[in-house]
């Protein structure tokens, strides 16, 4: 009897999961596969001790769900917080100005997938779209876009988009064959400043102390740093000199032996400041390093797995606090508050990973989680 009603059981909760557009798929080896309807972003408002998941997209007929959603990038404005952007594999662009509200969906971009997002530090209402391999920019909140730049070679990718803080009108662009190109014009001409030897530019990151200074991640994994030569008044320049010095690369390190010397290992997952004592933070799925000094000398964080068993995915920090650490993996998401001497551990609110983070830059206590869906081997289970 006992059997019977566990094969029942198991029958009818089949039936009720199909019927309410939710599946899943039991195997003795591999547990739940991550189809349920608990994808796109979480909130928390409480540093992770507890998640909302943030779906609803308002529409004319009434509202649609990103419940199946997997996040490609997300980042906020640089000059208010309330405004959030989201690229979904496959599904384009989404962005918010009050969370509350639900998410708007960009129709330019329906069934693309959007790599990078930037927002105009000085003008809201331009932001810049890395999509496959174009550019487009709007000037008008997101209500049109225009396409900026291409890449001839449709299997190249716009990977990361950097604008300077200190003069907008510089935007760099880092591309899947290895290119870095800047535009000094807001995106009206284009050239090639530097170029990685059979490696693509993954991210590409300005120091937000000082817009002449990029650190680069390359699709390898090598670290790279520059400097980026600048004219203030870039519009007027006339010089055939002072138009050269716009478009310098000096100092150029590579940085790859240093860090690995410091105990870097593992595929590049996050490089990002925290301007408040300042430091810098580079992440790979199995460490993490912090430097005091620019990047001149690194110290290995201790996590709590060992390097074997670290999956990070992506980290955040306090931009007003740098002891305020926090990263996610497949299953979980880790908190420090005392620069990574302790940790402590929440089980994600989904069972896809936690794959993007964001934090509120005007309110630390206010995170954003993008998930991505999980590809089941064997035992293990990897991000799609």
């Amino acid at each position: 009897m006992f059997k019977l009603n566990l094969k029942l059981g198991l029958a009818l909760g089949a039936m009720t999961l199909m019927l309410s557009g939710c599946s899943f798929t039991l195997n003795s080896n591999q547990g739940v596969e991550s189809n349920l309807p608990d994808g796109g972003i979480y909130v928390s408002t409480n540093r992770g001790d507890t998640w909302k998941q943030m779906a609803t997209v308002p529409i004319i007929s009434g509202t649609k769900s990103l419940v199946y959603t997997d996040v490609s990038s997300l980042v906020m404005d640089p000059s208010d917080s309330r405004a959030v952007y989201f690229g979904a594999r496959d599904l384009g662009l989404y962005y918010t100005y009050n969370i509350a509200e639900g998410w708007r969906e960009d129709a330019m971009f329906a069934k693309v997938t959007v790599n990078d997002i930037k927002v105009d530090p000085k003008d809201k209402c331009t932001i810049y779209v890395a999509a496959g391999n174009k550019l487009f920019r709007s000037t008008d909140c997101s209500r049109s876009f225009e396409q900026i730049y291409f890449d001839n070679n449709t299997g190249v990718t716009l990977n990361s988009i950097v604008i300077d803080q200190y003069n907008p009108k510089n935007i760099y662009l880092g591309t899947s064959r290895g290119e870095i190109i800047k535009s000094v014009d807001s995106g009206a001409s284009w050239r090639t400043i530097q170029r990685l030897i059979n490696e693509g530019v993954n991210e590409l990151v300005i120091n937000p102390l000082d817009s002449r200074q990029f650190f680069i991640a390359s699709t390898k994994s090598n670290i790279f740093s520059f400097n980026s030569g600048t004219n203030t008044n870039a519009s007027t320049t006339t010089t055939t000199a002072d138009i050269e010095k716009n478009f310098s690369v000096d100092n150029w390190l590579a940085l790859t032996d240093i860090l690995k010397s410091s105990g870097l290992k593992g595929s590049f997952k996050e490089l990002l400041f925290c301007p408040a004592d300042p430091k810098i933070f580079i992440a790979t799925d199995k460490t993490l390093l912090r430097s005091s000094d620019n990047g001149l000398t690194w110290e290995n964080i201790n996590l709590i797995p060992s390097e074997k068993d670290a999956v990070i995915n992506d980290i955040v920090v306090n931009p007003k606090n740098c002891g305020e650490i926090y990263y996610v993996t497949n299953t979980t998401f880790y908190r420090s508050l005392d620069g990574g001497v302790t940790w402590t551990t929440r089980k994600l609110p989904t069972t896809r990973a936690g794959w993007k983070m964001l934090i509120d830059w005007s309110n630390g206590n206010t995170l954003y989680l993008g998930t991505k869906k999980l590809e089941q081997s064997n035992s293990i289970q990897q991000p799609k």
